[in-house]
This record gives structure tokens, sequence and C-alpha cells, in this order.
């Protein structure tokens, strides 16, 4: 079988980590080292010490991210390569601490620093600081110069989508994979649910454990739990979606859904204020820079009350939902996983070991 590939791995997100378990199922012959997922082997730290929320939370974990960068640059020295997954505000320091004191260290950027909503100086850190900068959005290469398009995880992880839009009776409720997200949205989601009046899918990241449930979503007698987002999107007829991974996925699925989403309000007015794009969802952001009209509705803040989402609910074309939705697989035209595997063990590894 040959010698273990050494993986120094920075993964802090859930949605980072689900992006990791098919390349890690893939490689099979490994050795990770680093914070990732307690399922993948044992890690320094494990993403669960990293779990934050908005800006403010940032200011909490600094003294544990110091001290951990420390630990991984030593960890560098023992490893083939450093494969740094999302999370901007931890990796781009670690990168620039690994290169700083290990020059040869053959560092992936994978799922890179989102530059096109906001902090574009990042470019220039991300490009001195790392070897092969992997790109899962197409548009990307406008903002990097030296970025390669890898395709996007989501095309490998989604194994089937819809071929019709078909009537369940089914309505799949995401009120996010933040404790904090999943607290602002309940109380408006348990109200619509009323309205709707249809069979109801809650949708609980497999992350949380069952008695942390009743703790962070309340009352949920009255909903049907299902942990996989993906086999939710396929089940149901229509779909309310916090912000994040799951939108792409609804939409790629091909299951009508709207966005919604509350965030401290503090947090929104900062980002308000830094972010410059006209929309939250990663499929409207997709579309609008191929110079297409919105796939879905946004509510955001003040907006998300029951009401609203019910009327948009009810104003939703939801057949020509679908139809437009198709566009979204030809834009990001391939999965990342043949791409990440080639980079890992051929253009990285194979030049070191």
């Amino acid at each position: 079988m040959g010698k273990p590939i050494k993986i120094l791995v920075s993964s802090l997100e859930p949605s980072a980590n689900l992006h990791l378990e098919p390349l890690l199922q893939k490689l099979e012959n490994y050795e990770l080292f680093g914070i990732f997922d307690e399922k993948f082997a044992k890690p320094y730290l494990p993403s669960s010490a990293f779990s934050i929320m908005g800006f403010l939370d940032v200011i909490s974990k600094i003294r544990k991210a110091k001290k951990a960068i420390k630990e991984l640059v030593k960890l560098s020295f023992k490893t083939d390569i450093v494969l740094l997954i999302d999370s901007p505000a931890f990796n781009l320091p670690l990168a620039k601490a690994i290169k700083e004191k290990n020059p040869s260290a053959k560092i992936v950027y994978y799922i890179l620093p989102q530059v096109w909503a906001w902090k574009a100086k990042r470019v220039a850190k991300v490009e001195k600081y790392c070897d092969i900068l992997a790109s899962v959005l197409p548009f990307e290469s406008r903002y990097y110069n030296r970025s390669v398009y890898v395709g996007h995880p989501l095309l490998d992880e989604i194994k089937e989508y819809k071929s019709e839009y078909k009537k369940s009776g089914i309505i799949s409720y995401l009120p996010g994979s933040r404790k904090s997200e999943i607290r602002k949205l309940m109380p408006i989601f348990k109200e619509l649910m009323q309205k709707i009046g249809k069979r109801a899918l809650l949708v609980i990241p497999p992350f949380f454990k069952d008695e942390q449930i009743s703790e962070i979503y309340g009352d949920i007698e009255k909903f049907e739990v299902i942990r996989d987002a993906k086999e939710a999107f396929l089940q149901s007829e229509f779909a309310f979606v916090c912000s994040g991974t799951a939108t792409l996925e609804a939409a790629l699925i091909g299951t009508p859904f709207i966005l919604a989403y509350k965030a401290k309000n503090l947090d929104y007015m900062i980002a308000k204020k830094f972010v410059k794009l006209k929309h939250v969802g990663l499929a409207n952001i997709l579309y609008d820079f191929s110079s297409l009209p919105p796939l879905h509705v946004e509510l955001l803040q003040d907006e998300v009350t029951s009401d609203n989402l019910y009327s948009e609910y009810k104003k939703t074309d939801k057949e020509k939902f679908f139809e437009n939705s198709l566009h979204v697989r030809e834009l990001l035209q391939k999965g990342s996983l043949n791409d990440m595997l080639d980079i890992i063990t051929k253009k990285i590894v194979g030049e070191k070991i």
C-alpha cells in the first residue's frame, strides 16, 4: 500500500467537514493531523472547539486560536501537505504562520475566502502564503490571479436529483446549523408550519446529539425529524432554509425554497456595511455573476415573519423554480473530488514523498 499521506487539516466548520469526508474516503491510506471532526481520527482539537456565530463571537476564541496556530505550525513539519478548508479568519493567519516558519510546506486552500463579497485584500495574502488555490465557484477567477477551478463538492455529494417538480404534501424546515440561528427561526417556523398545514420535516444537523435537541429547538413534536438535508429536499415539494450550504443543495436538487435569515442586529449592521453583494444565497450569487435573475426569494432580519414567509410561499411558481434551478448544475459544471484527489496525491504529495 505504500507510505501513508500525512495531511495537516484545518477544517473548522460543519460544512467543511462534510466536504472533507469524501476526500478521505477516496484517499484511504493517510494520517490526519490538525483540526477536524473527531469521527475522522483523533484531532489536535475538534472542529467544535471553534464553533462561532458572528463577528463578536470571534473575540472569545482569539486566545485559543493563537495557541492552536502555534501547535499546527509545529505539526506542519511532520506532514506532507497542509489542507485549509474555508474559515479565512483562522486559516489565513495559519497559512502565514506556517510559511514563515516552514517555507517548504505545501499549502492547499480549498474553498477560498469569499473576496467577491468583502475583504478583497485577502487575495494577496492567499496568493502569497498558499501554493494551490482550489476554487469551488467558477467566477472566482475574476478575483484571484492563480486560482484553479476544481468544481463544487456538492456535485459529488448529491447522489440524486429531481427530474421534475411534483407535489408531495411535504415541507422541509431548515433553521440552520448554529444554535443562535436556530433559536431565532424556530418560533417563526412553528407558526409557519401551522399556517401551511402540510407534513413538516425538521432538518437537524447530524452533529447535534439527541439529548441536545429539546434545549436547542424547544417543542418539536409536530415536526418529523430528519438528519439528512439532501433526503429531506428530495422528499419535499418546498423548503424554508436558513442561509448557507443548504440553500445551494436545495437549488441543485430542484426543491423550491425561500431563504430566511435572522442574524444578531449588530452583526447584520456590520455585514451590511462591508459586504458588497445583492444577494445572500449562493445560488442567487452564482446567478447574478452569470447575469441571470435571482432563483429564489430572500427574506432577511425583520422581514422574516410567518406571515411574510407564508405569502411568498403561496406566490412562488414552483414549476418555474424547478426549471430555472437546472441552470445551477450547468454553471458549476463538475464535482471537485477528482481534481482535489489529483492535487493531494500527485501535484503536491508526489513532489515531496
